[in-house]
């Protein structure tokens, strides 16, 4: 991305001249920088933590700063480097602007439980229709292309076994998958900056195997390729909602799920099942994208399957976005000839549509990857477990002693019995966690200062006692803690206070 180079006007008015402290400077361009909302928050940038690097020249008034977005592949990039520049050239002493755009590298949101080829795909997206015939391969191979000409590092993975279609769509130069000698990882073959893994590049056409096979080979494909750096991973699902695809659903952390369906009545039937699929193992359907829907001509526009099944599966399952795309034979003829419809006619409409499912993917992958990262907090200050599970506006307090007598693993319960091994009173009243880590769309892992790993899934924690009625955290007076008994670990504010009482209440 180019950018114009800063320019001194007169330097008679720069912050040196000017009298201003080099840390007012700053303060002056942050607080321009903080007028500019991201429209998938709803935060300001620096609230965001997107200025990095800012740094004033005080005897020119040049300012050069970078705005690190979450993905390279961003929709709005280009608004807020042209934004930022404006805001920043408004303050009466800056004489020059130098805006660099990066983005954050590739990183799972789960790093300790991930597949190593897998610790560097930021984003794991599913596309899913549950039946055959759909068009789903065409849409998960046009959506990651699309992904890729925005700016993003994508990769795809052909998980159909029985009838793998990658091969037939994408035609790399290199047709078959290579092996690290030294890892023993497989590496992906690619198409025009597109990494690619199928079960047809590794020589064996289509398997005749049993499912658990199937599921075994699914799982070594997907988990031993050292895919690298990227920010989507596109998974082109097999029909259905058996073995395989609770082995792909369970072995990696999906981030959301795309779902392809046409206008019939049969096919909106298979594909409610594969939404709720995806609803019981918590990951979030973003997208539908109903395929063969319409075609012009006269002027007009044409339903010849009817309408109201993609637009059935938005309403009947809440799913936020719906996009219909045309029967064009050159959409058909592109995948038959190794070229994506997207890669072929980048300006046409079809192109249009996928970049419009692109965006859609960027824009609800970032929401969900902030609402997670959040969704638990320990609020030290009143020493109290923030929870705000993803999907909800609902916020509420657990106190850490709670959430950690609620621990369900085979530590704290016999497995065979059911028995309560761990005791309330193995539970310090003032507990806090060392560290709290999101663990995929579904629960959060909690560290404890005694070595314990706890995992708490959000269900789970919306069902705890709840803290209410916490008063604003005012800081003790320093004799307190001289009047307390030796064999009581001093109460650092009133609000931890309130908490501890309210515990010992409960208790009794």
């Amino acid at each position: 991305m180019s950018r114009s180079e800063p320019t001194v006007t007169n330097v008679q008015d720069s912050p040196a001249s000017t009298g201003l402290s080099l840390e007012t400077a700053k303060k002056d361009v942050l607080g321009a920088l903080s007028q500019i909302i991201d429209p998938d928050f709803g935060t300001d940038i620096v609230t965001c933590g997107f200025v990095k690097e800012l740094t004033v020249d005080e005897s020119t008034g040049e300012v050069s700063f970078q705005l690190e977005l979450t993905t390279p592949a961003c929709p709005v990039k280009d608004m807020f480097e042209q934004q930022a520049k404006e805001k920043v050239s408004a303050i009466p002493w800056v004489k020059g602007v130098n805006v660099k755009m990066t983005a954050q590298p590739a990183k799972p949101l789960i790093a300790d439980d991930v597949p190593a080829g897998l610790k560097k795909v930021s984003n794991i997206v599913a596309v899913s229709s549950c039946k055959g015939g759909v068009g789903k391969s065409t849409v998960a191979v046009n959506l990651a292309y699309s992904l890729a000409q925005m700016g993003a590092r994508v990769g795809i993975f052909d998980a159909d076994i029985y009838g793998p279609s990658l091969p037939t769509m994408v035609s790399p130069e290199v047709k078959v998958l290579q092996m690290n000698p030294e890892t023993r990882a497989i590496i992906p073959t690619e198409y025009l900056g597109v990494k690619l893994v199928s079960f047809g590049y590794a020589g064996q056409g289509s398997a005749i195997m049993r499912g658990p096979m199937v599921s075994g080979v699914i799982n070594q494909f997907l988990t031993t390729t050292d895919w690298g750096e990227l920010d989507y991973l596109v998974i082109d699902m097999p029909p259905g909602t058996g073995d395989i695809q609770l082995t792909l659903c369970q072995v990696v952390p999906l981030t959301a799920a795309v779902i392809v369906t046409t206008p019939q009545k049969l096919a909106f039937i298979d594909v409610a099942k594969g939404v709720r699929m995806f609803s019981k193992l918590k990951v979030p359907c973003i997208a539908v994208v109903e395929n063969m829907c319409f075609f012009e001509g006269d002027d007009k526009r044409y339903y010849p399957f009817g309408k109201g099944s993609g637009s059935k599966v938005v309403e009947q399952f809440g799913i936020p976005h719906l996009f219909e795309l045309p029967i064009r034979p050159e959409l058909s003829a592109a995948g038959d000839t190794g070229n994506p419809e997207v890669v072929v006619d980048p300006q046409g409409q079809v192109a249009n549509i996928f970049s419009d499912v692109g965006v859609c993917v960027v824009q609800q992958c970032a929401k969900l990857r902030q609402a997670v990262s959040t969704a638990v907090m320990y609020d030290k200050a009143i020493n109290a477990i923030r929870v705000k599970v993803p999907g909800t506006t609902e916020e509420f307090l657990l106190h850490p002693a709670t959430v950690r007598r609620n621990d369900r693993s085979a530590k704290s319960i016999d497995e065979w019995s059911g028995e309560q091994k761990l005791r309330y009173t193995d539970v310090a009243e003032d507990l806090a966690p060392e560290s709290i880590r999101p663990m995929g769309n579904y629960a959060a892992a909690i560290n404890w200062p005694d070595g314990f790993s706890q995992i708490a899934p959000y269900d789970q924690l919306a069902t705890m006692e709840r803290l209410v009625d916490i008063p604003e955290p005012v800081p003790v007076p320093e004799n307190t803690a001289a009047t307390q008994s030796t064999n009581e670990k001093p109460v650092k504010d009133a609000g931890a206070a309130a908490i501890l009482n309210h515990a010992r209440r409960l208790q009794t």
